[in-house]
């Protein structure tokens, strides 16, 4: 039990370390590692935490780099869908939140790997829809920062402002989504303990991330991103097929 969660720890970090670098945020890579670590709920709790802390940190790290305008643009709606998501996984089976979490990874994968020019236009209607669907996301299945990233690319922000901004939009995504799941206990006393290591995983990871984010040629490093979520989304879906359809 110690040598798991010494690793659930650990790939927290790392996956800190890729959302940080990657733009997505760290929930996309989260949320399925931790599927193999404890039930649906509890992951979508300890994700909720973990992002919060995340999002401080970048925030911190990053606070020259933030985009106002756009964080009104993406975090109004997103806040808003991101409670009706999270108040439907008090509603249905965790089993099919899990099934569309595999799903939704397999299909953002495969779309951003066979049409890697795909953008959205940079206009206010498709920021507030982009915004609506990746916070009803992230309430529902755990994670919707890639959505939101590739509608932030569609801006062509630099780097830094990229992640700052993006940062700035989950925050009030995460923190929403937070009271929701702990209103209904998906989080145990027992999970309490782990919030100190996650908090520091989370600056931790966004620290290192800051660093390597000037250092790797960020096309080429998406490319092996976008390999990553397909092959964790098919992970999920074989893995429901095996045995979460009975859930």
């Amino acid at each position: 039990m110690a040598t798991d969660l010494l690793l659930f720890f650990l790939l927290a970090f790392v996956c800190e370390i890729v959302g940080t670098v990657a733009g997505f945020g760290s929930s996309v890579f989260f949320v399925p590692m931790a599927g193999f670590f404890f039930p649906v709920r509890v992951v979508l709790g300890l994700t909720s935490v973990f992002h919060v802390f995340s999002n401080l940190s970048k925030i911190m790290l990053f606070r020259r780099h933030i985009d106002l305008r756009l964080t009104l643009l993406f975090g109004v709606p997103s806040v808003l869908l991101v409670l009706l998501g999270a108040w439907l996984t008090t509603r249905v089976s965790s089993a099919y939140a899990e099934l569309a979490l595999g799903v939704f990874l397999v299909g953002f994968g495969l779309v951003f790997l066979l049409f890697p020019r795909l953008e959205l236009p940079p206009t206010r209607a498709n920021a507030l829809l982009s915004g609506g669907v990746a916070g009803f996301l992230a309430g529902f299945v755990g994670t919707g920062g890639a959505v939101r990233g590739a509608s932030l690319a569609a801006f062509n922000l630099e780097k830094n402002l990229f992640v700052g901004t993006s940062a700035a939009i989950d925050m009030g995504v995460d923190f929403s989504r937070m009271l929701v799941y702990v209103g209904h206990e998906f989080l145990g006393r027992e999970h309490l303990a782990y919030l100190p290591a996650l908090a520091a995983a989370s600056w931790l990871g966004s620290y290192a991330g800051k660093r390597l984010l000037n250092r790797i040629p960020q096309a080429a490093f998406k490319r092996i991103v976008l390999g990553l979520l397909l092959a964790i989304g098919l992970l999920t879906v074989g893995r429901w097929v095996g045995g979460g359809a009975g859930a």
